[in-house]
């Protein structure tokens, strides 16, 4: 589902008045990939990389210039698959503290996998451009987890009341704005009214890719609710 709201993502951000303006795309939906966040968790031996290379390399026989992965989790592989393939790979962590950034930002909320929490991903440039990263407390986390796995992922009713008391915690900490750092919470923000204050990290990454291969719509400039 997260992959199909990218998709549509794209062609609402670009600026084409006939269809004949829009981007071309591939692309390689491959659901048998290994959960990444088991793995990075050591819950299971399956690496997930391999079959990530393999999926990049399908893709480079496409012919493609550019490659983005809608998913925020995989991207704890970034440098290795990065080396693995010789096609631009577009970095969503780095883009999204670029954002950030620019607009003036300096603390900032992130509601993710467990995957993307224990390893950090996005603390080293999110520092690296002044940024403090505030996570949830175990027990909301364990309600991100409900979101993104037993909702979103199992196709059921989303528990929004869930959403907004890991949102409350993160804003009373001091959250500027609240990352949405994963696909599958991208899906619950075009679905339900989740207010102010947020920034879709596959919106970042739509952008990215509309920037490198169309021309941006201008209200998609700026992306936070």
């Amino acid at each position: 589902m997260a992959t199909a709201y990218f998709m549509q993502q794209l062609v609402e951000m670009t600026d084409a008045s006939i269809e004949q303006e829009h981007i071309e795309m591939v692309i390689y939906n491959c659901p048998a990939i290994p959960d990444r966040t088991e793995y990075i968790l050591g819950n299971s031996s399956q690496n997930p990389l391999p079959y990530i290379i393999d999926v990049a390399k399908k893709l480079a026989l496409s012919k493609v210039d550019i490659i983005a992965v809608p998913c925020i989790t995989a991207h704890y592989f970034y440098n290795e698959l990065n080396e693995a393939i010789e096609l631009p790979l577009i970095n969503v962590i780095g883009k999204t503290a670029e954002y950030l950034k620019l607009r003036g930002y300096s603390k900032v909320g992130i509601m993710a996998t467990d995957g993307t929490v224990k390893s950090r991903i996005f603390d080293s440039s999110l520092y690296e451009s002044g940024l403090e990263c505030l996570y949830p407390s175990v027990k909301n986390q364990s309600y991100v987890m409900e979101l993104i796995y037993n909702n979103v992922k199992a196709g059921s009713r989303i528990d929004i009341n869930k959403f907004h008391i890991v949102s409350e915690e993160l804003f009373n900490a001091g959250a500027q704005l609240i990352l949405l750092g994963c696909t599958e919470l991208s899906v619950i923000k075009r679905n339900c009214n989740i207010g102010k204050g947020y920034l879709d990290v596959m919106e970042v990454l739509a952008q990215c890719c509309v920037k490198n291969c169309g021309k941006l719509k201008k209200q998609f400039e700026e992306l936070v609710t």
